[in-house]
């Protein structure tokens, strides 16, 4: 009798630890992942030019920064390990939810990537992979980032090479979707000082603003015969915030703390620089921008017509944010909206687990 009780008594204990355990690391990434949806989208924006083709199936896109996969150097072995679960839980469940058809990674996927050697990179590329692994047939795009081939100064021909190869991200690069043309900017490339790499970024992000011209009817360059798709104004992609005095205007539930926001930024380090931010405006004429980098939530607006939306998305990683959240994105080629997705705080987890524990010992206290 005495070793039946003792049984269940171990039975019960084992059970409150599992149901603790699985609550925390697996159904709570669900419980708060589902109770953000896709954006509505509002009155239809009229379209600056006539679109060849009518897309009424919107682009369903998902945007999310700075994941900082730890490599051998920073951080302790638990630390990396809980990290990587986190992002893995959490971008697995947005994916088996909200079903993106794509998702835009906007640069510092490795936090060690300018260091790392290419059998410590290969590993990162493998582990990228691995944790964000998409369904079939759902797109996946990389901006580069600081951490990931170095700042302006630190890049070398190897470490930008050696990144465009691994994820199909040269400087500057277009992606249209269903009549939205996505353009994709290495924030880096965007220095202005006429290096190899700058000049290269800046001729690619001319020939696709002729491209976008010769869309809307009005190019100078045309080749005859140029194929006639829809014409919609672009959506920038890139790392670096574009130029703004600091996150003071910010007003996000997840901004950065009041101190930072103050801070005042300093150009080509936590933003573009002011030349660079109107030589993009003024040549691809953006409708929103789409932005990492600082860490932290912000949307300000940009452009004479304060037309120009700017996202700047926190971090995807519990290491740089206790409330990381991600960005959906309906978007057509005269209309777009975009939703907030929160993810489970760090601090409510660890205090779930404080109240499991606190609980069980009043449990097995008061029993004995």
């Amino acid at each position: 009798m005495r070793m039946k009780i003792q049984v269940k008594l171990v039975a019960r204990i084992i059970a409150y630890i599992l149901f603790t355990f699985a609550l925390c690391e697996y159904f709570m990434y669900y419980l708060v992942i589902y109770q953000c949806s896709w954006p509505e989208l509002k009155s239809e924006k009229p379209s600056s030019s006539s679109p060849s083709k009518n897309y009424n199936e919107p682009v369903r896109a998902m945007f999310l920064a700075d994941t900082h996969l730890l490599g051998s150097r920073n951080g302790h072995w638990f630390d990396k390990l809980r990290r990587e679960w986190q992002m893995y839980r959490a971008f697995q469940s947005a994916i088996s939810l909200h079903k993106p058809e794509v998702v835009f990674f906007l640069g510092d996927v490795f936090d060690e990537g300018l260091w790392c050697g290419k059998v410590e990179f290969d590993y990162y590329v493998d582990r990228f992979n691995s944790l964000f692994k998409v369904p079939e047939g759902t797109k996946v795009f990389v901006a580069a980032g600081n951490h990931d081939i170095g700042f302006h100064y630190a890049i070398s021909p190897y470490l930008n090479e050696r990144f465009k190869n691994a994820f199909n991200a040269p400087p500057v690069k277009i992606v249209s979707i269903r009549g939205n043309h996505f353009v994709l900017i290495n924030s880096m490339a965007m220095e202005g000082d006429d290096c190899s790499l700058c000049r290269q970024a800046e001729v690619k992000l001319m020939t696709i603003a002729e491209k976008l011209r010769c869309y809307q009817g009005v190019g100078k360059g045309c080749a005859p015969g140029m194929p006639q798709k829809q014409y919609s104004r672009p959506i920038i992609l890139q790392h670096f915030p574009m130029y703004r005095d600091s996150d003071k205007n910010c007003d996000e539930p997840d901004e950065a703390p009041e101190d930072l926001k103050r801070m005042k930024f300093r150009e080509r380090w936590e933003c573009l620089s002011r030349e660079a931010t109107e030589m993009i405006f003024d040549q691809l004429d953006p409708r929103a921008v789409f932005t990492g980098h600082t860490h932290h939530g912000c949307h300000v607006v940009h452009g004479a017509s304060q037309d120009i939306h700017e996202y700047t998305v926190s971090s995807f990683s519990w290491r740089n944010k206790d409330n990381p959240t991600f960005l959906l994105g309906m978007i057509t080629p005269n209309n777009y909206a975009v939703s907030k997705c929160h993810m489970p705080r760090e601090s409510t987890i660890i205090f779930l687990y404080i109240a499991s524990l606190v609980g069980f010992v009043l449990w097995f206290v008061r029993r004995w």
